[in-house]
């Protein structure tokens, strides 16, 4: 992605903070005729012998899979907290609306998860993410119908070989930033989140 320097996270702990808070991710590929392919998934962020690792699964009816069989490589973007932003912000009239956003991009290995118990335990890892006490009544379904549940899914293991992450909150502008940490404080749910980041890297006292 277009990644301006003044917007770059140079904490690695950012990025991996927006995949755990906003796992609803993008699956980027290409199909065989090198059209890009994207699935909507929920991802589960962990670590495999040191390295970050993305579980996941989509259904057996969706190509996807083969795709990444046939083709390993592929990016995973997150999307974190986002909204407009005014120029009411600036002291002066002489500037334009923008964005913010928080982004991250995880070029990835994948691998696909075919053995039953493991695709068992994968799915109580994404479970244990949103809805633990689920995972009780996932056991006492029986064991026919996990094995039905089981095989019309195809999981996957995202190993990541690289993440960038963007926060662009108007970093390079601090005579911004009071009021637009004001405006956002005020706002909705996500600018809330926005301003929150804003204190996190040190743009304004909490």
């Amino acid at each position: 992605m277009y990644l301006p320097p003044q917007f770059k996270a140079k904490d690695e702990a950012h990025a991996l903070a927006l995949m755990r808070a906003h796992p609803f991710a993008n699956l980027i590929s290409v199909d065989d005729d090198g059209f890009p392919c994207v699935t909507h998934i929920p991802l589960h962020l962990t670590q495999i012998d040191g390295q970050h690792v993305l579980l996941g699964h989509c259904a057996k009816a969706n190509p996807h899979w083969r795709y990444l069989q046939a083709r390993p490589q592929a990016l995973v973007t997150f999307m974190g907290p986002q909204a407009y932003m005014s120029p009411k912000v600036y002291p002066d009239l002489t500037r334009v609306p923008t964005w913010s956003y928080l982004a991250v991009h995880a070029k990835v290995e994948a691998s696909l998860v075919e053995e039953p118990q493991a695709k068992d335990r994968l799915l109580k890892q994404l479970i244990g993410d949103h809805e633990p006490p689920y995972t009780a009544q996932w056991r006492g379904l029986g064991e026919d119908y996990q094995h039905k549940m089981l095989s019309a899914i195809v999981a996957f293991e995202l190993r990541i070989t690289e993440l960038e992450c963007k926060l662009k909150l108007n970093q390079h502008r601090p005579e911004s930033h009071a009021a637009m940490h004001a405006a956002y404080t005020q706002g909705t749910t996500t600018e809330q989140a926005l301003a929150e980041w804003m204190v996190k890297l040190g743009m304004v006292q909490p």
